[in-house]
């Protein structure tokens, strides 16, 4: 059997895995706080992790506090986390040998209109990508499907990586979900939908979520409307 095909262990791996990080993120919402640093969230992140039952991190948790959200793949410093700023964040978790990947970006305090406008737009791309997985598609169709939003809504010059991949014993494993990608979806691959808008010294949104392939919906139990923490 080909390996980006799971068996219903594999799959049952990774579904915890991504449990496991929904606890995380829960637990972020409910403890993140003026002043914190990007740094200390992504200690955080680890050690809670890891309470869990996970062996490990499927990578270096991403922890992006406003402009740093503008790098796809920022490390994580000592900014200090202040009221109007967007934060992504980014990480797995490793479950009996199975990966999870995990995005999203909320708001901390009050935010603009162009930064709810952008994050509803990265929103849309990543439900209609999403909605949209089923055996047999090309992967390069699906990465159209949310690029075409995005570009449509005048950003598609900050969408500056691929739609997806597929996650398994690696969190980046094929099927590639990318515009000049060969690969074709087939039931139990397990793959993200992740699209984002990155404005260079500004801001950036990303929002991924685990999908089955053959099973509707995504894997985490995580809405991906916008949240916003007032304290």
């Amino acid at each position: 059997m080909n390996e980006v095909i799971k068996n219903k262990a594999e799959i049952d791996a990774m579904i915890r895995a991504a449990q496991i990080i929904d606890d995380t993120y829960d637990a972020v919402l409910d403890t993140i706080k003026e002043g914190d640093t990007e740094k200390g969230v992504a200690d955080f992140i680890e050690g809670f992790v890891l309470m869990q039952g996970a062996s490990g991190l499927s990578f270096e948790t991403i922890v992006a506090f406003g402009k740093g959200g503008a790098e796809p793949h920022h490390v994580p410093t000592d900014c200090k986390l202040e009221k109007g700023m967007l934060v992504t964040i980014d990480m797995g978790a490793v479950y009996n040998g199975y990966c999870s990947d995990f995005t999203r970006t909320f708001a901390f305090g009050e935010i603009s209109e162009k930064q709810r406008s952008i994050y509803e737009i990265v929103r849309q791309s990543q439900k209609f990508g999403v909605k949209a997985v089923k055996a047999g598609m090309d992967c390069a169709e699906l990465d159209k499907v949310c690029r075409d939003y995005i570009e449509g809504n005048g950003y598609g010059e900050y969408f500056i990586h691929t739609t997806g991949h597929g996650v398994g014993k690696l969190v980046h494993e094929s099927p590639r979900v990318g515009k000049n990608s060969t690969d074709v979806l087939e039931n139990n691959m397990v793959i993200t939908i992740e699209p984002g808008i990155y404005l260079p010294d500004e801001m950036g949104v990303r929002i991924e979520d685990m999908v089955i392939v053959g099973v509707e919906g995504a894997v985490s139990r995580h809405s991906t409307e916008l949240i916003v923490i007032n304290r």
